[in-house]
């Protein structure tokens, strides 16, 4: 009995991670247009394209993805938009070192 559930966890756990990682793949791929600043999610978290504090950007976010250097890149709270790597919103927060 334990055989079968372990075996159907590892199965469950091995197509969440493809899963997850597609999904990213997705995301970033599909992360085309420049966010605006009258766009509903950055009115609400205050995003701008500018950050005006001191080493928090979010090219340093967790939420950011795709590939350093790059001056818009994909983020995982507004999707299907690009944020500049010098921006900043209410939900930034450091990316794990």
């Amino acid at each position: 009995m334990n055989n079968v559930n372990r075996r159907d966890f590892l199965k469950l756990s091995g197509s969440t991670l493809i899963g997850l990682t597609l999904g990213g793949v997705a995301l970033r791929a599909n992360a085309q247009e420049q966010i605006k600043l009258d766009d509903p999610t950055a009115v609400a978290l205050k995003y701008v394209h500018e950050s005006a504090v001191e080493g928090h950007y979010c090219s340093n976010c967790q939420y950011i993805q795709g590939e350093d250097g790059q001056e818009w890149r994909p983020c995982g709270i507004f999707p299907g938009k690009l944020v500049n790597a010098k921006g900043w919103c209410s939900a930034w927060m450091q990316k794990a070192a």
